[in-house]
């Protein structure tokens, strides 16, 4: 509270009042007195020379002369009399009974002791005005002595200053008075009406203080058009800009965090291809050598031995052929998006061709494979359905070639692989189903990814090298077609 704008402005406020009336009391103690004097001084003099015109203009018997010592008596306390200096006669007179001026004269002009208590305020020629105390009276009056221009005629002006100081004092005291009370009356006005101006500076702080908590929700609502309206309205422009680039910076922080988090990715990716390349190509490579080296050092004999090694060589040399045309397939189709040869195709026939093409190795399984194809119209299986769909016909096979084959490879000896050709819509569901052990859970996921294999210790038995569902997820997805794997 003690830091509040108001309650510092309070008190400058209050004490600007207080040294006012300070210098106001210091004033009226010490310099109202000589003021009082030389107005008096002033008052006198005017008299002087209007009392003066008229005599050198009208005489020293003119009826305006008595209008005059009226308006000088009544308005400045001036007692004034005109006396004829050739018989000492009094002329005319503002006093009532009393030859009191006719004394001071005297006491003035012939009494010497007199002259020593008196100090002389102005003196010319034709007058002396003087500061005097007079013990008849027991006061300090102000005195003058003057002769008109007609060196006849003479003036006697008297007015007391003797109650001069008790005035001070009694100014003083109700000053005081009138101080305090201004004073409090001040204090109290500037505290209310300093509210009108703190309230927004309140308002600027607090929006301030949010703004460095990054907080730019709110927005000062004040209408002034004053300074303090003028730094509102910057504060406001700030607040936008700052919380439109702070947007701008998370929005560039959050990309940065993804490509950092996708860079990531591919490098472990990387790494795990790199890694599964290699031990897909080891034993393959490391069988090759063997066997190469055993026909080279003469261990087989006889051509049926010889055939044995070469057969397994040339095995062996085609599963790493067959595994670097998948890697380059599915290196194109990764690379960008694939150029897709449309046609229209009866998918029928392709099924059956796919089929026909795998029946040797269904047989080696001893598995059955047979084909499902429903009627769009009926709703019936029917031997022969013709099903026209336009898609890239080779890259749909090999999709259709690589489900099957890994149906063959996880189906039990003695089981059925069943292909059924659906119509759903304005669109044709193939799907491709085989007798056996559920997948697990957990393995569903992660199906897709490249050289992933649920039975990794069997793996060789089938020779899988797990990139044919990678392939046919990158060939679904350049034709916008949905794809998947489920536990039936």
């Amino acid at each position: 509270m003690r830091h509040s704008i108001r309650v510092r402005f309070t008190c400058l406020i209050f004490s600007v009042l207080a040294v006012l009336v300070g210098i106001a009391f210091i004033l009226n103690t010490w310099g109202l007195e000589g003021f009082y004097r030389a107005q008096k001084v002033k008052d006198i003099e005017r008299a002087y020379a209007s009392i003066n015109t008229e005599v050198m203009r009208n005489g020293n018997r003119s009826a305006r002369i008595s209008q005059i010592l009226n308006a000088y008596s009544d308005i400045y306390n001036i007692t004034i009399a005109v006396m004829d200096s050739a018989d000492s006669s009094l002329l005319q007179s503002t006093e009532r009974g009393s030859s009191y001026l006719f004394r001071r004269a005297q006491k003035y002009l012939f009494n010497g002791s007199f002259r020593t208590q008196t100090a002389v305020l102005a003196q010319t020629e034709t007058y002396t005005i003087i500061s005097a105390y007079d013990d008849e009276s027991d006061a300090v009056n102000i005195d003058c002595f003057a002769y008109c221009g007609d060196n006849q005629t003479m003036l006697l002006m008297t007015t007391p200053v003797s109650n001069l100081k008790e005035s001070v004092i009694l100014a003083n005291r109700f000053l005081g008075y009138i101080g305090l009370l201004i004073l409090l009356v001040g204090a109290l006005m500037v505290f209310f009406m300093t509210r009108q101006i703190t309230r927004p500076i309140q308002r600027l702080a607090a929006l301030s203080k949010k703004m460095g908590g990054l907080d730019f929700s709110e927005r000062y609502c004040g209408k002034s058009r004053d300074e303090i309206g003028v730094l509102g309205s910057n504060m406001n422009a700030m607040a936008e800009k700052l919380e439109e680039t702070i947007r701008k910076l998370k929005e560039a922080n959050t990309e940065l965090q993804e490509d950092i988090r996708r860079k990531e990715e591919i490098d472990e990716m990387r790494k795990a291809f790199i890694a599964n390349v290699s031990h897909e190509l080891k034993t393959p490579i490391a069988l090759i050598q063997g066997y190469a080296e055993g026909l080279d050092d003469g261990v087989c004999e006889d051509p049926e031995n010889r055939r044995y090694y070469l057969n397994v060589i040339i095995d062996e040399a085609g599963k790493m052929n067959s595994l670097v045309k998948q890697l380059l397939t599915l290196s194109k189709l990764e690379s960008g998006a694939p150029e897709l040869s449309r046609e229209n195709f009866d998918l029928t026939e392709l099924v059956r061709g796919v089929l026909h093409a795998t029946k040797m190795m269904a047989e080696n399984q001893s598995a059955s494979v047979r084909a499902s194809f429903v009627d769009a119209v009926s709703g019936e299986q029917e031997l022969r359905v013709p099903v026209l769909v336009n898609a890239d016909e080779f890259k749909i096979e090999e999709v259709l070639t690589n489900y099957i084959s890994n149906a063959l490879h996880h189906v039990n000896e003695g089981g059925s692989i069943t292909v059924s050709v659906e119509p759903r819509g304005e669109r044709i569901r193939l799907a491709v189903y085989n007798t056996g052990s559920s997948i697990p859970e957990e393995d569903l996921p992660h199906l897709w990814d490249k050289f992933y294999k649920v039975d990794k210790a069997h793996s060789r038995t089938y020779g899988g090298s797990g990139i044919g569902l990678s392939i046919v997820k990158a060939i679904m997805e350049a034709h916008g077609m949905p794809y998947g794997v489920e536990n039936c």
